[in-house]
């Protein structure tokens, strides 16, 4: 009975690869939304490799006038230790200034390459007061979907699958660099050579660790990034109930349909040459305007304007016109009106209704092309 009771509380879900229902990709919509509420794909596993590898360099390349500034306050406070006021304020100020002097350069470096990883991943600024803002349902804890995420899931699954391999990496690293190096190290233990000597091998050895873990760690922040990316797509995913509604909300928005409609006309505008060939006539003016018309009553109620083009583009339009045995009907006022007033890809107004079925009317009576119209 206990078995049983622990695989009630234990929902079998925590193991599937998605929610159920949740299986189409998110929208572009959907994934903007995430960015304006400060979600994006993330890896801190590359913020901390950046980091990590400019603060390396900043210490190799800053190492020898850091050990300078701890050799002046060592000789600064051990030349005062016999003297009464050795702890002064004087002595605690100088302190603070050659803590800052050493510590500042390696802080300000490390800032700069969170920033820098930060942009690189965020594709530029990101600002959000999404995720500082006060939410009580995150205090209570929800260890059901902890252990989801941690433990049973592929990205726990990875997680563990990475910090083994860093440790067990590094370690063999780390032993094999010392192991290359032992010679010079018992030299040292025995005491010879000098204190300088000394410490600038152990400082050598330890740079060397230090560079390749830092080359290590962002190596292997590659992949890290590209698997934190998909899980992002996945807890993104929508039900198809999701996607309709989102759809029909799309419809309602005026920048929505008014993106839409622009790609429309850029579709049709580079696929020009075919949008003549299947057009019904070609309406112009003769020589500076062109509006070519297609009527295809499954798709609206009336012509829309195909292709149309000025100068240039209205004697090219002719041209491939007159390639595909499209009628050419010159009417200089029309032609002009309708290239005037009609987008491309739009149905032709009320207004022209009259006009445009007289040039139908004489295309049908001479038999010159299409008898849908």
């Amino acid at each position: 009975m206990k078995g049983e009771n622990l695989f009630e509380y234990i929902d079998l879900q925590w193991f599937a690869a998605e929610d159920e229902g949740r299986t189409e990709e998110p929208s572009d919509i959907k994934i903007d939304k995430a960015r304006k509420e400060g979600r994006v794909a993330k890896s801190q596993e590359v913020n901390g490799a950046i980091v990590f590898l400019f603060s390396t360099l900043a210490l190799f390349l800053l190492g020898k006038w850091i050990l300078e500034q701890f050799v002046e306050v060592l000789v600064f406070f051990f030349s005062r230790c016999a003297e009464g006021n050795a702890m002064s304020g004087t002595s605690a100020v100088v302190f603070f200034n050659y803590f800052l002097k050493t510590v500042m350069p390696i802080a300000f470096v490390a800032l700069l390459a969170g920033v820098i990883g930060n942009l690189i991943q965020n594709k530029g600024w990101l600002f959000s007061t999404k995720p500082i803002q006060m939410n009580f349902s995150k205090i209570l804890p929800k260890f059901g979907e902890y252990f989801k995420k941690t433990i049973f899931s592929r990205q726990g699954a990875f997680n563990v699958v990475k910090s083994i391999l860093k440790v067990a990496v590094l370690v063999f690293a780390s032993f094999s660099i010392i192991r290359a190096n032992i010679g010079d190290l018992l030299f040292i233990i025995h005491g010879n050579g000098n204190v300088a000597g000394a410490i600038g091998k152990l400082a050598s050895i330890a740079m060397q660790i230090l560079f390749f873990a830092a080359i290590f760690f962002l190596v292997i922040s590659i992949p890290d990034y590209f698997v934190q990316r998909r899980e992002f797509i996945e807890s993104l995913k929508m039900t198809k109930q999701e996607v309709k509604q989102e759809f029909k909300e799309m419809e309602g928005d005026p920048e929505v349909k008014g993106r839409i409609k622009q790609a429309q006309k850029q579709l049709l505008a580079s696929n020009i040459p075919r949008a003549v060939a299947e057009s019904d006539v070609v309406i112009t003016n003769p020589t500076h305007f062109a509006v070519a018309l297609k009527y295809d009553t499954a798709q609206s109620s009336a012509p829309m304007v195909s292709a149309k083009g000025e100068d240039f583009m209205a004697q090219r339009i002719k041209q491939i016109a007159r390639e595909n045995d499209v009628p050419i009907v010159e009417n200089r006022p029309l032609a002009r009106s309708l290239y005037a007033d009609v987008d491309l890809g739009d149905i032709i107004p009320e207004d022209y209704f009259k006009a445009i079925s007289l040039v139908y009317s004489h295309l049908r009576k001479f038999n010159k092309k299409s008898g849908a119209a």
